[in-house]
């Protein structure tokens, strides 16, 4: 299975006179045609899809993704606004039936696929309270010898001196590597938010984390 990773889009209202604007806009024009030439299965975006989440901004995010060919599945990051998100995204069933937190299975590839919601309105920081803990927990298993790729905005580990805690409560960041850790069907972790490209071992398994698609904010 093959699958394509984007991350922190950080897309601004088309109405904007910033120069950032048309940038981040062609960077993930050029973004989806190279994905499309290499025809994934799934395309999975990790939050931070526009900057102020605004209407606006969802409409021209939703139109520079259509060219995609492939599924695409998100979660949000702390610059997304969950309600405009599915809103702009009504005919994503995933993202409509998730109820208060913005999780979900995608059950239809060889690799079983599990979206978590690391975000709460008004947060920087990442969450993963005890009802998403026990989500996670219940959905690993149901399915123990199915291999699992999750994805998430907030990686639940440092980043040298670039990104040290990044969840408010540091308990929260150790309990989901434990209910990982106790799951060995998980093939990885795919994160954003730190838009640094990173590779590292976490809780038994491989994270990695996706540079952001907007060069003017990579690092």
């Amino acid at each position: 299975m093959l699958v394509a990773q984007i991350s922190d889009t950080h897309i601004l209202s088309p109405e904007s006179e910033l120069p950032a604007a048309r940038l981040r806009a062609a960077c993930l024009e050029r973004c989806v045609s190279a994905i499309n030439q290499e025809s994934p299965d799934a395309v999975i975006l990790t939050g931070d899809t526009v900057q102020h989440g605004q209407p606006d901004e969802y409409a021209l995010l939703r139109e520079l993704l259509a060219p995609l060919q492939a599924p695409l599945f998100m979660v949000p990051g702390n610059r997304d606004d969950k309600k405009t998100l599915r809103t702009a995204f009504s005919d994503h069933p995933e993202l409509t039936d998730s109820g208060d937190f913005l999780h979900y299975t995608v059950e239809e590839h060889s690799v079983r696929l599990a979206a978590l919601d690391s975000t709460s309105k008004g947060e920087r920081k990442g969450r993963f309270c005890a009802r998403r803990q026990a989500w996670l927990d219940d959905v690993l298993g149901e399915q123990p010898e199915r291999p699992t790729l999750l994805f998430i905005h907030h990686p639940p580990f440092d980043v040298g001196d670039h990104y040290v805690g990044g969840y408010r409560r540091p308990e929260e960041a150790v309990a989901l590597a434990d209910i990982v850790g106790r799951h060995s069907q998980v093939a990885g972790l795919l994160c954003g938010h730190v838009h640094w490209p990173v590779e590292t071992r976490w809780a038994g398994t491989e994270a990695r984390i996706m540079p952001s698609v907007a060069v003017d904010v990579r690092k």
